[in-house]
């Protein structure tokens, strides 16, 4: 097993862009931000009614409106950006991992002699955009043999609980798998600026082998994080 020491040093991470906070916006801009969020839960009040007409969709609407007007949540931002290729990668490996992972475990729960060996692995994420936070736990959660337990959400830290990691070649993996997975999300749903960092943080793992984990919390994002608090 290698020494860290003798590892090279990671490059100097510059500071992440500010995150647009709801003060930043206007009034219009808030709410194109928001309207992806607003159609959703329309949407899923039509399919609890099990039907379709002018009433439906307006009290929906109306009760869209009131939710994400009404209780004290943090504003969801989306970034106003999606890319429908990547979106498609996105959705092709999630399915992949779970069939992959659904034939992992099932292999091992029947195999005569195997002894689970489970670790719990910090993964430092490259955002802090409680959005890609969040699907990230999702996506990893829903994959046979991992599941987040724990989420710091001020350092960007998430700690998962992995089934058969014996070697320290199986916890990097469980790590390359997260990265992954946030990397997958980003360039997909993410800002411009975080799509330029994720790519930043893939060419390094491509150039020296390990993955940036020096990343400075935002400022700006955690003195907002504490006024909702």
């Amino acid at each position: 097993m290698t020494d860290a020491t003798d590892r090279p040093p990671a490059p100097p991470v510059p500071d992440p862009p500010v995150p647009a906070s709801a003060a930043d916006l206007t009034r219009w801009q808030a709410v194109w931000r928001q309207l992806p969020l607003l159609a959703g839960l329309v949407a899923l009040w039509v399919f609890l009614w099990d039907h379709v007409d002018v009433l439906t969709v307006t009290t929906g609407v109306v009760l869209a409106v009131a939710v994400t007007r009404a209780f004290y949540l943090p504003p969801v931002l989306l970034s106003g950006r999606f890319n429908p290729w990547r979106g498609l990668v996105l959705g092709l490996w999630m399915m992949c991992d779970v069939a992959v992972a659904s034939v992992q475990v099932a292999t091992r729960a029947v195999w005569p002699g195997w002894k689970p060996m489970n670790a719990i692995i910090a993964v430092q994420l490259l955002t802090r955009s409680d959005l890609v936070t969040t699907l990230t736990a999702e996506a990893i959660t829903v994959v046979p043999g991992t599941v987040v337990v724990d989420i710091d959400r001020e350092r960007g830290l998430l700690y998962l609980h992995a089934l058969g990691t014996r070697t320290e070649a199986d916890i990097d993996e469980a790590r390359r798998h997260v990265l992954a997975t946030e990397e997958r999300i980003v360039l997909a749903i993410g800002t411009h600026e975080q799509a330029q960092a994720v790519r930043a943080a893939r060419r390094h793992r491509r150039e020296t082998g390990h993955p940036i984990t020096a990343v400075r919390p935002d400022p700006g994002e955690l003195a907002e994080r504490e006024d909702d608090a």
